[in-house]
């Protein structure tokens, strides 16, 4: 029996009780029992019950609060803490308290009874509590498109994660490297799925190699390290890294620091310096031209076969943070603004609630780029 096929009626027959008191226990509403409650919700969960569209669109007398589902990572990602702290904010100034759900969500029918809507972050197509939660039979907002085969949300806050990726590669290459290689988050989220797609579009458009590497979604300072040496010992030749998951850079900052791969500056050149694209075709005229010539990269170079050529290495991140600000070199990032993020999906959640925006709305959210010693002498921020 399908999730599209389970009636009220399946839910009572299983669990012994009236279609009534299953109504009643779903909906948090009329007396039944706590021990009878429970029980139905849990039959209906492991039915696969859902509402059904007319009941969606019945009204709900408000609980006074919302839910915010985060990935699993979350907790230890200073991106999503800044977020939440956003989104509280935000709803509480609507008088809504937010609830924190659990890494594997609730059954629908379960938790529409106790939220009048839900934030959905970077939902995963692979995530098995985010069907449920797009079918709670109350208003959903996601933070970044979901992708997977479910109904879609009510409404959406997005970032343009493509363009965000190509200012850091435009950047890198506009600062002297000739092999940029990107450490991508895996995972099936609209922000991963981008970050994935214009690693090799940017590459192609542009006629330069871009080397692809993926890595965890939520990869630890540690999994970028090895990343980092693995990549840098199978291609020398690469002169820049960016990283994707947020908190990593340190790792890709102390894979270089091992290898002897100064970073933000060129060999020889003084602290901060950075060829330009055009310098850097210049110095290497007489040691192999080309994207495959060895040592190529800012500042040239030879290298070994780990990967410590000594050349120097430009490192950015597609998340700022804590730990981009606070490396030594600090870390050209992509401020992605996160408890501003926050705030626009609590708000436009507030919004659908209220009647003040139509279901359906879709909201674009701000990007920055902040350029730092990592890619050589600083410059005004860069962004949409």
């Amino acid at each position: 029996m399908t999730s599209r096929t389970v009636t009220l009626l399946d839910v009572a027959r299983a669990a012994g009780v009236s279609k009534s008191t299953v109504s009643d226990a779903l909906q948090g509403s009329g007396r039944v029992a706590e021990a009878t409650r429970d029980r139905v919700r849990a039959v209906a969960e492991e039915l696969g019950y859902r509402p059904n569209s007319a009941a969606r669109r019945l009204r709900r007398a408000s609980t006074g609060a919302v839910g915010l589902h985060l990935p699993a990572t979350a907790t230890r990602l200073d991106y999503y803490m800044n977020l939440a702290f956003g989104a509280v904010e935000r709803a509480q100034e609507d008088g809504l308290d937010m609830m924190l759900l659990g890494p594997s969500g609730a059954a629908g029918g379960r938790i529409a009874s106790r939220v009048d809507g839900l934030l959905v972050i970077d939902p995963e197509s692979g995530d098995s509590a985010v069907p449920g939660l797009l079918d709670a039979g109350v208003p959903v907002v996601t933070g970044e498109r979901y992708l997977g085969p479910a109904g879609g949300p009510s409404g959406a806050v997005v970032c343009d994660n493509a363009a965000s990726l190509t200012a850091l590669l435009d950047h890198v290459t506009e600062r002297g490297a000739r092999r940029p290689a990107v450490l991508a988050p895996s995972g099936s989220s609209a922000w991963a799925t981008a970050l994935r797609a214009t690693a090799g579009s940017w590459g192609r458009a542009r006629g330069v190699p871009v080397t692809l590497r993926t890595v965890p979604f939520a990869a630890t300072p540690a999994e970028a390290e090895a990343a980092t040496r693995e990549l840098l010992a199978a291609d020398p030749a690469v002169d820049a890294v960016i990283c994707a998951p947020d908190g990593s850079a340190p790792g890709v900052l102390r894979a270089a620091a091992a290898l002897g791969r100064p970073v933000g500056r060129s060999g020889g050149s003084g602290e901060g310096a950075v060829h330009t694209a055009d310098e850097s075709r210049g110095s290497r005229s007489g040691n192999g031209s080309g994207h495959g010539g060895e040592g190529a990269g800012p500042g040239g170079g030879g290298a070994t076969a780990d990967g410590s050529s000594g050349a120097p290495l430009l490192v950015a991140s597609c998340v700022d943070g804590t730990a981009t600000r606070g490396a030594e070199p600090p870390v050209t990032a992509v401020d992605l603004r996160p408890a501003a993020y926050g705030r626009a999906c609590a708000a436009l959640l507030c919004d659908i609630l209220a009647g003040r925006t139509a279901p359906d709305t879709v909201r674009g959210h701000a990007w920055s780029l902040e350029i730092r010693a990592s890619t050589g002498p600083s410059a005004a921020p860069a962004g949409p």
